[in-house]
């Protein structure tokens, strides 16, 4: 049995992602779920029957778009932060998918059995945005763990990941539009076999700006050379999301990468 964990309601929100289709309690201060946490599940070519490995789960943002995109999945959620593993397990049960949805207390660099012992088809990640060393860190332990590197870098997750998946099985990870070419580099380098490589630029607007996020699917040993896709425009002119983003964000249509 998982070590309960007390999350203290003051400490805590009630938000809706996906159109009001996925309600989440998450800190109020420190690790908040974004649009990334539904970019991300969007990308996932997951079936019904299949399980997929959400390392860095969170609060369950991602995995709870995914179940409510795919209900017949299955999600294993790997959180290092106990007391986001507590959230996400409140969430699974809040939103009526406890029973597809496990969540797993560990690091990426000691997982439990539980996580190793199988494989899967997919596996989805958002890791740590940014480099040790480099920037300024968020005041919020709970905030730098997720978004800052420690030991554990983008490499490791990485290879990690690969080594959890199925042949011909897909990871999909969203990241700084500026790190794609680490994202490609801990590929090559960390990721035996890896091919069929799609790199998704999220544009902020169509006036030329550059990317801000990318999303990156990798097939195991599938030798197909890389494609860079169009990606998605995500606002107008006015701020407001594009009709295709609204169609990601709020009704939960996948992403055709």
């Amino acid at each position: 049995m998982p070590e309960k964990v007390i999350v203290s309601p003051d400490d805590v929100t009630e938000d809706a992602i996906l159109g009001g289709r996925v309600i989440v309690h998450q800190p109020r201060v420190g690790f908040r779920v974004a649009i990334d946490s539904v970019f991300l599940p969007a990308a996932v070519p997951v079936r019904a029957g299949e399980t997929v490995l959400d390392i860095g789960t969170g609060v369950g943002g991602a995995a709870l778009c995914l179940l409510r995109r795919v209900p017949g999945c299955r999600v294993v959620g790997l959180e290092l932060q106990p007391e986001l593993a507590a959230l996400a397990r409140s969430n699974a049960e809040r939103n009526g998918v406890a029973a597809s949805f496990e969540i797993v207390v560990g690091d990426v660099s000691d997982p439990q059995k539980r996580i190793t012992q199988e494989i899967f088809f997919h596996v989805m990640m958002n890791p740590p945005y940014q480099e040790s060393g480099h920037g300024q860190s968020p005041r919020s332990i709970s905030r730098a763990k997720s978004s800052v590197e420690g030991e554990v870098v983008l490499a490791d997750w990485i290879a990690f990941a690969f080594r959890a998946l199925k042949p011909k099985g897909t990871l999909t990870l969203i990241h700084r539009a500026d790190r794609l070419q680490d994202v490609l580099v801990a590929l090559k380098e960390n990721a035996p076999g890896a091919g069929e490589i799609v790199v998704y630029p999220l544009w902020p607007e169509s006036r030329g700006n550059p990317a801000i996020r990318a999303i990156v699917r990798a097939r195991k040993g599938v030798a197909t050379k890389l494609r860079l896709a169009s990606g998605l425009v995500l606002h107008q002119s006015d701020g407001s999301f594009t009709r295709e983003a609204d169609a990601v964000l709020r009704e939960g249509h996948a992403l055709d990468l």
